[in-house]
């Protein structure tokens, strides 16, 4: 976020104070020349990160390194449709406003405990309308959620053991109360076994995510939704 003299100034405050080698990620011409020859008066090192990256990228796409700062922050349409689905996402967590999920891009459903709600953020902020839905046990889902045409619905598959093991941590970290039952090696298995049998009956998607990051997840359900818009 250095942006000006006036940024670099207190930058160059805190390097003098604890010098060593200096990583920067500088591309206005003006800052970065003057970071490099302050540092170079001090006599420290500075290696430039992002140079090797942005030079193999023009090379490989016979396109011009624009050097213009800040460029991710740009308030562009791709931006305002990111907060768009951030906020919608939002709105349409944990089973919420169910009337209007045939708006939604994705529906993730599974058992407390499959990162729903993380993954479905996650994949808000690559633009898309994310609700998500819990298996609760006895509690049948809605019917708007069983009868949704538009959005690919997706399910998260667990393996019991990793449940129960997850389960418990977050027992240990959190003052709500918990029936026995939600840690019962016995009972998870027979939730598991609810939620593999409801989608597959319902020919949705799977994906388990008992070895998967948030990202990972994130990553296999934008293939399926590529795989969907090119099949």
């Amino acid at each position: 976020m250095v942006r000006s003299e006036g940024h670099l100034d207190r930058v160059m405050t805190e390097i003098r104070r604890v010098p060593g080698l200096v990583l920067f990620t500088l591309v206005e011409p003006k800052i970065r020349a003057a970071l490099e020859a302050r540092c170079a008066a001090l006599g420290l090192p500075v290696i430039a990160v992002l140079d090797p990256v942005l030079d193999g990228l023009s090379r490989a796409l016979g396109r011009r390194v624009l050097a213009q700062p800040g460029g991710q922050h740009a308030l562009d349409e791709a931006y305002f449709h990111r907060i768009e689905a951030i906020n919608w996402t939002q709105e349409h967590d944990d089973g919420q406003s169910v009337a209007d999920w045939e708006a939604a891009d994705v529906v993730l459903v599974g058992v407390s405990r499959t990162s729903k709600t993380p993954t479905s953020f996650y994949l808000a902020n690559r633009g898309l309308k994310v609700a998500n839905m819990p298996l609760v046990p006895d509690v049948p889902l809605p019917a708007e959620v069983l009868a949704l045409r538009r959005p690919l619905v997706v399910g998260l598959m667990v393996q019991p053991e990793r449940l129960v093991a997850v389960r418990r941590s977050r027992i240990l970290g959190d003052s709500g109360s918990y029936s026995s039952a939600y840690v019962d090696p016995d009972h998870v298995r027979e939730e598991i076994s609810h939620a593999r049998r409801l989608f597959a009956d319902r020919g949705w998607k799977v994906i388990d995510v008992s070895r998967r990051s948030i990202e990972e997840t994130a990553a296999e359900v934008l293939h399926l939704v590529q795989e969907r818009v090119a099949g």
